[in-house]
């Protein structure tokens, strides 16, 4: 039996103040009791709906309103990918995070659900006994959800400006857009953040980091870098789990019409192909005489990711010296930040992303706000910037 909370809302339209409103779609019904405890705890969101099929969340979609929903691929009825385009043609604006659990199959349709309208995806443990599988869902399913829907709050608020108070005391505005630790407070605007001159030497190398909203972007600029490939290493860590970033691979072989496949141990760095860090490891890069190679690792996580991509930049300095260009794109959290700051010191330089083109301006932002960018870019300026650095332009 489904269980839905109706409150006060407008249909069609997203709230700007008060707690999230999150309708979780899953046939199971332990999934679905998991996700309500968790969103319960927290103070910046509630449940709106608890719904076994995507046919219940289309019918009841107008009553509910929601700003997020969390949507299970496999389900009785209607299922998630049949049921996305409909909730997106009833409410243009939802948030919706598809949910999977990591077999190839659903790799495939998160990646089919992105391209028709999905925010996000987010892989279910195969069974949330496991303890540690189960606290990684949780955390990155909570900050998903804060993440892309303070984000859908900031768009609403600036396309649909409030009007002016009857009083002139300022309206209290809900603390929702600044969620508490651990997600950090919004960072300032991209087009406020001073950055600093292009580096003199002459990139060697292109390493790439993303996160969430990254594969799109990621098959977006890999299209205009061919002449970048064809003459220079690409290397790329982006946020995923293990069988998805092989899907990114093939997905990135087939924009960029260039070799692209998950790194090896060991194998040699060369131009002319794409290297991804395989889910579940970190890619770094070390030398064997005088050749750079790949060096997985199975360490610990950092910044909550494995892989992350503070290891491949640093790694890269040992390799390639001050002669890198780093670019990192859309994405939460702060990683890429500290080992973009030791490529500038070393003598390179790091593009990011802007904040109106990210899904998600906190990767991009973090590294912005640190003073280490030396260009604040949208995502269809990035492609043809590196082209010209590499084609020798400094400025």
């Amino acid at each position: 039996m489904s269980v839905a909370f109706a409150g006060n809302s407008t249909t069609g339209t997203s709230r700007e103040t008060g707690p999230l409103r999150v309708m979780i779609v899953d046939d199971s019904v332990v999934i679905r009791g998991l996700i309500s405890r968790w969103i319960g705890a927290e103070h910046d969101m509630e449940v709106a709906a608890s719904l076994r099929t995507g046919l219940e969340a289309v019918n009841q979609l107008d009553r509910i309103n929601p700003d997020v929903a969390v949507l299970d691929i496999e389900m009785p009825e209607l299922d998630g990918l049949s049921a996305l385009p409909q909730l997106l043609a009833k409410k243009r604006d939802l948030v919706i995070i598809m949910a999977s659990t990591l077999t190839r199959r659903n790799a495939e349709i998160s990646f089919k659900a992105l391209s028709l309208g999905a925010a996000d995806y987010i892989p279910k443990p195969e069974s949330t006994r496991e303890a540690s599988a189960a606290d990684i869902f949780h955390h990155d399913l909570i900050q998903k959800i804060r993440h892309l829907g303070a984000r859908l709050r900031r768009k609403s608020a600036v396309a649909s400006p409030p009007l002016a108070p009857a009083s002139p005391a300022p309206v209290a505005r809900s603390p929702v857009a600044r969620p508490a630790a651990p997600a950090p407070a919004p960072a300032p605007s991209s087009g406020s953040v001073s950055t600093r001159p292009f580096s003199t030497q002459a990139p060697k190398v292109l390493l790439i980091g993303s996160s969430t909203g990254g594969p799109q972007a990621l098959m977006s600029l890999v299209t205009e870098l061919g002449a970048v490939i064809d003459r220079f290493p690409v290397l790329i860590t982006q946020h995923m789990p293990p069988t998805f970033t092989t899907i990114l691979a093939e997905h990135l072989a087939r924009s960029s019409r260039r070799p692209a496949a998950e790194a090896v141990d060991g194998e040699p760095v060369k131009p002319g192909r794409i290297y991804l860090a395989p889910g579940g490891k970190h890619m770094r890069v070390t030398r064997s005489g005088a050749d750079p190679v790949i060096a997985l690792d199975d360490g610990p996580a950092v910044n909550f990711c494995k892989p992350a991509v503070d290891p491949l930049f640093t790694s890269a300095i040992d390799v390639w010296h001050g002669n890198i260009l780093s670019v990192i794109l859309t994405g939460m959290g702060s990683d890429g930040m500290r080992g973009g700051k030791d490529i500038v010191a070393a003598g390179g330089s790091v593009i990011a992303q802007d904040e109106a083109s990210s899904v998600v301006w906190g990767m991009p932002g973090a590294a912005a706000n640190a003073g280490i960018c030396a260009a604040i870019l949208p995502l269809n300026q990035i492609g043809a910037k590196v082209n010209r650095l590499f084609a020798g332009d400094r400025s």
